[in-house]
Formats: C-alpha cells, sequence, structure tokens
C-alpha cells in the first residue's frame, strides 16, 4: 500500500439478493450439459433449490459472506431486495420478519447502511389464470396483499429505532402479483413515502406473458397502475420499447442495472446509451452475487453501452464521473439522505499506479478493480492477500 490514500464515495449496492452468494459454481452445473437450452429459467430452478434450504441460521450465514465481501469491495449501503419470507411450507416464522431481520444484523455489522426491501410475491405466474407456486416459490408468497404489507408495518417498527436501517417495499414483478397487488403496494408506498422497487423487463418471455395478460408491456402496466414515480427503481430494465424509456423518464425513475449477473444469466444488453439520452439515472447492483466489486460493475457497464454504440463516448464521457453518478444515483434509489460514507483507495496499487489525479474519476470506470480500495466505509483496514 502507498504512503497516502485517497478518499472517495462509496457505492451504493442498489440490488443485492444476499443468499444467492450460494449459487457460485453451483449455478453453472447446467450450462455445460444443456447445448444451448440453458437460460435464465433454468437457472431459476437452482436458485429455488437453494432458496428451499434456507432457515434463519443459514440465511446469516449467507448474508456474512456476501456482506463482508460488499464493504471490503467499496460499497457502503446495500438495498436487500428480500422475498425468501417463510418457512419452507410457506407458513411464517414466529417472528414474520426473522429472516429479514437477520440479514439487516449482519449488514450492519460490517458498517454497510442497509434499506431492507421486502418484495411482494403471491402466484407462480399467470396462463390464462394464476398459477399456484410450485416448490420454493412456497416460501416468497404471502395469500393476500393485507398481509404482505402488515408484515412490511412490522418491519418498519421493528427498524425504527436502529441507525443505519431503512425499509422500502416492492413488487417481486408483474408476473409474480396480480395487476391489483402492483396499485396497492404503489400506494401504500406513497402513502408512507417509501422506496419502491421492481423486477421488470429482464427476459423477453416476461414481456410476452404480460402482453398475454395485460395487454401490454411491463412498464406500461407499471404506469397504469400508479407504480413509477420519482421513488421507483426498475431492475433490470434490458427489453425495453421507446416508449417504455419516455415513461420511465417522465416518471423520474431509476433504472437498476446488474452487468455481471446480467451478462452471467444471458439476459442481454442494457440500452444504456438510450437511457443516457432521455435522462433516466443509473445505478448498479450486485444481484446474484456472482461478482461483488462495484468497480467492475461500473467497468462491465460503460464498455457494454461502447460496443452496443460502436463508440467511445459513453456513460463516462457524458458524465465525467461514472463512480460517483452511479453512487448518487443509488443512494437516491434507496432513499438514503446526506453526504454519502466514503471509502479510502490506494492510487499506488499496480491498477492505479501512473494515474493522475485529474485522471482519476476516470480510470475509476475504466481500470481499477476491488483490489485498490484499502479502508471501508465502516472504517475498517482492507488486507488484500
Amino acid at each position: 500500500m502507498s504512503a497516502s490514500t485517497v478518499t472517495i464515495p462509496a457505492m451504493a449496492n442498489a440490488h443485492s439478493h444476499a443468499f444467492q452468494i450460494g449459487l457460485r459454481g453451483a449455478g453453472e452445473r447446467s450450462a455445460p450439459a444443456a447445448e444451448g437450452a440453458d437460460d435464465f429459467w433454468s437457472w431459476r430452478t437452482e436458485m429455488y433449490r437453494l432458496a428451499g434450504e434456507l432457515d434463519p441460521d443459514s440465511i446469516r450465514t449467507t448474508g456474512e459472506r456476501a456482506y463482508a465481501q460488499m464493504a471490503d469491495a467499496g460499497y457502503g449501503s446495500v438495498g436487500e431486495f428480500h422475498y425468501v419470507h417463510h418457512q419452507p411450507d410457506g407458513s411464517p416464522y414466529a417472528e414474520p420478519n426473522e429472516m429479514a431481520i437477520a440479514l439487516a444484523e449482519v449488514a450492519r455489522a460490517h458498517g454497510l447502511e442497509i434499506v431492507l426491501i421486502p418484495a411482494a410475491y403471491h402466484r407462480g405466474g399467470w396462463d390464462g389464470g394464476d398459477l399456484p407456486p410450485a416448490g420454493g416459490q412456497l416460501r416468497f408468497c404471502d395469500p393476500d396483499v393485507e398481509a404482505f404489507l402488515e408484515r412490511v408495518d412490522r418491519l418498519r417498527t421493528w427498524a425504527r429505532d436502529r441507525p443505519g436501517v431503512s425499509v422500502g417495499v416492492a413488487v417481486h414483478s408483474v408476473r409474480a402479483v396480480p395487476a391489483s397487488w402492483v396499485a396497492e403496494v404503489g400506494e401504500y408506498a406513497a402513502r408512507h413515502d417509501l422506496v419502491r422497487h421492481v423486477h421488470a423487463c429482464e427476459q423477453r418471455r416476461e414481456l410476452l406473458e404480460c402482453e398475454a395478460e395485460h395487454g401490454c408491456t411491463p412498464i406500461e402496466l407499471l404506469e397504469r397502475h400508479g407504480f413509477l414515480s420519482a421513488r421507483t427503481s426498475v431492475v433490470h430494465g434490458i427489453h425495453v420499447s421507446e416508449r417504455d424509456i419516455a415513461l420511465l423518464a417522465r416518471s423520474r425513475c431509476t433504472v437498476i442495472t446488474c452487468p455481471t449477473t446480467e451478462g452471467n444469466l444471458g439476459d442481454g444488453y442494457l440500452p444504456a446509451l438510450d437511457y443516457r439520452s432521455a435522462g433516466v439515472p443509473l445505478a448498479i447492483g450486485t444481484d446474484s452475487q456472482v461478482r461483488i466489486d462495484p468497480f467492475e460493475e461500473a467497468r462491465e457497464l460503460e464498455t457494454g453501452a461502447r460496443r452496443e454504440g460502436q463508440t467511445r463516448h459513453g456513460l463516462l464521457a457524458a458524465t465525467g464521473d461514472l463512480w460517483r453518478a452511479l453512487a448518487d444515483a443509488g443512494r437516491t434509489s434507496l432513499g438514503l439522505d446526506g453526504p454519502p460514507p466514503t471509502i479510502e483507495i490506494d492510487p499506488g496499487h499496480p491498477d492505479l499506479a501512473g494515474v493522475t489525479s485529474s485522471d482519476l474519476p476516470l480510470a475509476l470506470a475504466t481500470c481499477a478493480s476491488a483490489a485498490v480500495v484499502s479502508r471501508t466505509a465502516g472504517g475498517r483496514l482492507v488486507e488484500h492477500g
């Protein structure tokens, strides 16, 4: 480590499923033998298996792994999009928020601000009618929206006097709930001034199913039911139309992109340059935890935009400091007020050696890795092996 360090804003991890760190390696099992048939939907089967095995102790253990890596990598806050609510048979725990509370306690122990974002989930999908939840989905689901919102109320009460812990709310996706839930969750969020998140437009099959059920795109459905606002974040937003982007821009929504996960799952390319042109802010998340490195997420986002547009005038050129732009958008997405926590980086690390101070913001988005972090947002010195 060099004698001097540089202080920069810690990154906001706007979208995390901490338990999915347990899919590392295991999530790739079907890929070698699938002969082209392996995709998000086959990966999801392995995710359901993992989710079905969790209990409060094991979700705490996996949270420990994920959050320790986040802190060391330069994240200072995390939005935990949480849907493993109940016991494997779908019945509630004695403390209905036990799984979420376990994650919050672990994140705080590692110096991370955490926004718990419990997600509404009710069905296995739609095929001319609501499909019942199957397998691992049982523990995600609530019988009605009132039961879900009652649990969110309890979680907000628990978090109220705990520094560094806050609560938002989510609809898991338009395929996981009826349209009436979208409206009711959005109204609840507006009434209590909460941030609201939703997975949308990650897979083309999702668009086909939404068109069949509702006669519109997922973004149009969200707009129709009042879910879009400046307090709304759409996670992924890959397969979107010009109209979808215009609706997101008009509503002042944030799009959360998770480049390493989206690449791992073969989701497709984010239309980043279109979002840039429309003025839609972008934040980043670790999602499935296939990688936990905000510098890598920023670089993947930038290089993906350049490849798509066959240009070097991407997001970095538009912002001048992509790291700070992503950190600011992430905090807005999570509803975090005030200045961000800071981290220290080592400008003498080989990733950054020889970079001038004026070029450092450019290098953070193109050349750096988590190995440059020397002190976490929680104040801990990082020892890299």
